[in-house]
């Protein structure tokens, strides 16, 4: 019996359907098996998870990748003797997304860890170990938190402080609501559906990343830096001041260092703005670079003021896309060019050759 025309339809719509969905689930496997040679998960890599104890997000604690390894108390990095050996000299890092360092290769590439190897090296006789306290999204606010609930129980010798670019990003964020400023390029959170699919919550991610990437039209702010930082400032100190009283005996605070220079033509400032331009929409290069040289003073100033150790040589870093994986975030090299700044501050200071001296 021949088919009707409507049954056709039905037909020819249901084949199109089936075979689309195939191709969608095949798809999706891909992407999963990518996932998994690449990152060693089948799934999205969940980086921060609410913490009962501190109220922080932190890394899921015990998480396992191809490229990354969480201790089981939630920091990046080698599991943490306790009690501590008393022969051992413990590093405490406080920072953001670029002490976390997502986008290096491994574990072994994050500075952190670069850092207490080349101090190994330098002095046979010291054992190194240290706390990645780097959460990607923290502001100096919550790593105050950070030192306070989840450093100083696990009796660190001495914190190295590394921030500026999510107080920066937070503080124009407020001072462009009070000058009525809304942006015209903001993604959305994601959909449910971007939620069980890897398929859909890249193409979602892509969606957002090509977005950021190209120039956006909310307006500038009139940029004051001298209107920005102040709880930036409250905050370092506060850290400094809390770091010694519970028994911390050197903390260095670290100048930031940024993909964007003095001196690019327009095309080098389009690449080294390709987050920048995300999250601080309302600046421009210029202004961007007068904010973060601002942040800069704000932490020699209180380095100055509290006795800190002070690591500058941020520019040593070169600003470039060998170095930077965006704005802000180290890639392999530049990862191991801000340990050896670190490590090189650290080995001349007379502070640091007295401690370790002691362990």
């Amino acid at each position: 019996m021949a088919l009707s025309e409507r049954s056709k339809a039905v037909l020819s719509t249901a084949l199109v359907l089936i075979v689309t969905m195939v191709f969608v689930l095949l798809a999706e496997g891909i992407v999963r098996i990518r996932q998994y040679v690449k990152y060693g998960t089948f799934t999205q890599i969940t980086h921060i998870k609410a913490d009962q104890d501190s109220g922080l997000l932190i890394p899921p604690k015990g998480m396992k990748t191809a490229t990354m390894s969480i201790n089981s108390l939630g920091f990046r990095g080698p599991e943490i003797e306790m009690p501590k050996p008393s022969n051992r000299l413990r590093i405490g890092f406080l920072g953001a997304s670029t002490t976390y360092c997502a986008e290096v290769s491994s574990n072994k590439m994050v500075w952190t860890e670069l850092v207490s190897r080349e101090l190994e090296r330098s002095i046979p006789s010291l054992s190194v170990d240290y706390i990645n306290g780097g959460v990607p999204g923290y502001t100096t606010k919550a790593s105050l938190i950070n030192l306070e609930k989840r450093l100083i129980p696990l009796q660190p010798d001495i914190i190295i402080i590394y921030h500026a670019t999510n107080d920066l990003s937070g503080d124009t964020r407020l001072l462009a609501e009070q000058q009525g400023i809304k942006r015209t390029n903001l993604a959305t959170e994601q959909s449910w559906l971007g939620q069980f699919s890897l398929l859909w919550h890249l193409a979602e991610k892509n969606l957002v990343l090509l977005t950021a990437n190209k120039p956006d039209d909310t307006e500038k702010l009139d940029f004051d830096s001298t209107l920005v930082g102040n709880s930036f400032r409250q905050n370092l100190e506060s850290i400094v001041e809390i770091a010694r009283e519970k028994g911390v005996k050197l903390v260095a605070l670290v100048t930031f260092s940024t993909h964007l220079r003095d001196g690019m033509n327009e095309e080098q400032k389009e690449t080294a703005m390709a987050s920048a331009r995300y999250y601080m929409p309302y600046l421009s290069a210029d202004d961007l670079l007068v904010g973060f040289k601002h942040y800069n003073q704000i932490i020699r100033d209180v380095a100055t003021k509290t006795g800190a150790l002070l690591i500058e040589n941020e520019n040593n870093i070169p600003g470039d896309s060998i170095h930077f994986n965006d704005s802000v975030h180290f890639t392999d090299i530049g990862s191991r060019a801000q340990s050896q700044r670190i490590t090189q501050a650290l080995l001349q200071s007379p502070s640091f050759k007295a401690i370790a001296g002691n362990h």
